[in-house]
């Protein structure tokens, strides 16, 4: 703590530089990384923790799962066969969806092909079949103990806010630059590329400019649309919708006419058809077969994974490939997060850590009911709903029980192969198996608790579910700059202790509480204190976007991020709370040695340095043009702003820089 601490700055005048400022000035940021802060460095030990349990010999007594695991990072750290094989992986992928326009050239067949096919194709062959619109089995949001069949706009190539500067855009011009050189690597002429390409490129401008930009998807009944298929094809008649859904599903999960379905994004469909009409077949599947490619090149040749280093210097300033080691971890554990995760938590987890982390999240729940019955805003029986709601928040801590069960691993990997020697094709066919799982659950009851959507636990974040109205706690974040049972209380809720108020928080930001404490989409607000709801919520709004980040210029966008600002706001808050009402129960604690501070200043100073951050101005840049969380130094400085406690506690006069005279609070 008293490495990072800049004691030249007053705590009242900024306190992420008072933290922070000598974290900021003594951190050098490895070429591999565009960002370091306390979630990396904690990823980095459950990297060097998973690299231990996953790199040890395969063992006869191994279940399929875990040598599965076992052989896909073997496959994946053999680069000298990656690299014989060349290309061919992809190439004979590409054959079968029809070929790559711009590198096939004049010989591309479009009679073969058509954007319909596309998807189909993307599908059967394990890649993403959300590249020209969005097809998923969602939870239905007004009964969410049922699936739902959900279309929505296009997932895009690169985020909305770039597409729309257009071609002249740095970004923009680095991506296209990228398609270029990718086609011109797959055996492009490099005039057709530049052509084609350009085309391509103006196709997902067009997509990106139909799509609904972020800030107008925050209120899920504007995105709650619903039609039977029947109603749908009389609407948009450009596709035969039934054969088309039927086709991405597999044979248990097939639908009727009459199947009710989610159209997330009406205006979409409703221009989307003219853009494929007046857009030449040849510029959509060179646009489609890019995606493929991009989706691809982390399992491919190293030229290919030069040149998209070369875009990412350009897109978050990265210098340098992550080491090979750490890459193999990364993608062994996003395609078999629940096998890695068994290994994870039987050497590392300590079982105390869940009990410690569970007192700590009814505490804090606690007090977060108590905020909800002191609020002068709410009327009675909107106040009860929101207890009730509070008080039945599901909690996921550490791991489920059955992610010890061998029988139940093998029965869930049972369909999965690995092939040590075919990494490409071993990572396609895990995505293929998935995204079948997914559609399977079509006609599957929800089972909210169900063990496997909560067993990725090596992972370093927190989640709250709207739909299960559940909180979740991983294995991976209980340690290290987050959780310590060993170290102070203070330490503690400041860290995971307010992380956990920030979820609890969720449940009742502009988006959480559109539902109810069953996960379906209701309105269960009376009129005046949702009235009343919305206007502190515009405070927030407008003061982060106030907010200007000096290195970038750029002002934050309030609209989008609002939602982590009021569950950072709430979660301090209740965290702090929470702590004042241990003391009051156990005792004063003692303070730090060689840190001059009292323990309540340790919780704020605690607090502050889980957001202490470096980071490269291009990846900032994106950052805050696209993502839904505040700045690192915004999240201390915005919520610490509106905390008369903290005021207090460090004595700051009321009109200084810490303590306005105007704060924001929702809860």
């Amino acid at each position: 703590m008293v490495s990072k601490i800049d004691s030249s700055v007053a705590p009242c005048d900024n306190f992420y530089s008072f933290a922070c400022g000598n974290f900021i000035k003594n951190t050098k940021i490895p070429d591999d990384k565009s960002l370091v802060d306390s979630f990396e460095a904690v990823r980095d030990i459950l990297k060097d923790q998973l690299k231990t349990v996953i790199t040890s010999p395969v063992e006869d007594s191994d279940i399929d799962a875990t040598k599965a695991v076992k052989q896909l990072y073997s496959a994946c750290l053999n680069q000298d066969l990656i690299e014989q094989r060349g290309l061919k992986p992809i190439n004979d992928v590409m054959q079968r969806m029809g070929g790559w326009p711009a590198v096939v050239g004049d010989d591309w067949d479009e009679s073969a092909w058509s954007w319909q096919k596309s998807i189909l194709d993307c599908r059967a062959n394990g890649y993403s079949n959300d590249f020209l619109l969005e097809f998923s089995v969602a939870t239905n949001l007004a009964d969410s103990s049922k699936k739902i069949i959900g279309l929505d706009q296009t997932d895009l190539g690169l985020a909305q806010p770039f597409l729309l500067k257009g071609v002249d855009n740095a970004v923009v011009s680095a991506y296209n630059s990228f398609q270029i050189d990718m086609a011109v690597l797959y055996g492009a002429d490099r005039k057709r590329a530049e052509k084609e390409m350009k085309e391509a490129l103006e196709f997902e401008i067009r997509l990106a400019k139909i799509s609904l930009p972020t800030e107008k998807r925050r209120n899920a009944t504007a995105l709650w649309n619903l039609f039977s298929i029947k109603e749908f094809q009389q609407k948009y008649p450009f596709n035969d919708w039934l054969s088309f859904f039927n086709a991405l599903l597999p044979p248990v999960s097939q639908v009727t006419e009459d199947e009710i379905i989610n159209i997330y994004d009406v205006p979409f469909f409703d221009q989307v058809d003219e853009v494929f009409k007046t857009t030449p077949q040849r510029t959509i599947a060179n646009y489609v077969m890019w995606r493929v490619a991009a989706a691809s090149t982390n399992y491919l040749t190293e030229k290919l994974r030069e040149r998209q280093l070369g875009y990412a210097k350009a897109l978050i300033g990265q210098q340098a490939e992550i080491p090979r080691w750490k890459e193999c971890i990364d993608t062994t554990t996003s395609n078999l997060e629940i096998a890695v995760a068994a290994l994870y938590v039987r050497k590392y987890f300590k079982e105390e850590s869940k009990a410690a982390a569970l007192t700590m999240v009814n505490a804090i729940r606690d007090e977060f009911e108590d905020i909800l019955k002191k609020v002068t805003w709410m009327d009675k029986k909107t106040c009860e709903a929101a207890l009730v709601k509070a008080n039945k928040m599901v909690t996921h801590i550490g791991y489920p029980d059955e992610l010890m069960d061998a029988k139940k691993l093998s029965d869930y990997y049972k369909n999965v192969h690995v092939d040590s020697d075919k990494y490409f094709e071993s990572h396609f066919s895990i995505a293929k198996f998935k995204k079948d799982l997914d559609y399977e659950k079509l006609r599957q009851a929800v089972n909210k608790t169900d063990w496997k959507t909560h067993s990725n636990v090596a992972v370093v974040g927190a989640a709250y579910s709207s739909i299960e109205n559940s909180i979740r706690f991983p294995a991976g974040i209980l340690q290290a700059n987050f959780f310590n049972a060993e170290r102070p209380k203070y330490m503690n809720f400041a860290a995971i202790g307010s992380i956990i108020g920030h979820e609890i928080t969720h449940g009742f930001d502009d988006q959480g509480r559109q539902f109810d404490v069953d996960g379906n989409l209701r309105d269960w607000w009376g009129k005046s204190t949702a009235e009343a709801y919305l206007e502190k919520a515009k405070c927030i709004i407008d003061q982060y976007a106030n907010f200007t980040d000096a290195e970038t210029g750029l002002n934050l966008n309030g609209i989008n991020t609002q939602g982590e600002n009021i569950a950072d706001n709430g979660g301090l808050k209740e965290a702090y709370l929470a702590y004042q009402k241990f003391v009051k129960a156990n005792g004063k604690e003692k303070p730090l040695p060689s840190l001059n501070y009292t323990p309540n200043q340790l919780f704020w100073l605690s607090s502050a340095q889980v957001w202490c951050s470096v980071i490269r101005p291009e990846d900032l840049k994106k950052r805050i043009l696209t993502g839904v969380h505040s700045p690192n130094q915004f999240r201390v400085l915005g919520t610490l702003h509106n905390l008369e406690e903290f005021s207090k506690d460090f004595s700051c006069p009321e009109g200084s820089n810490m303590n306005p005279i105007k704060k924001c609070q929702v809860w």
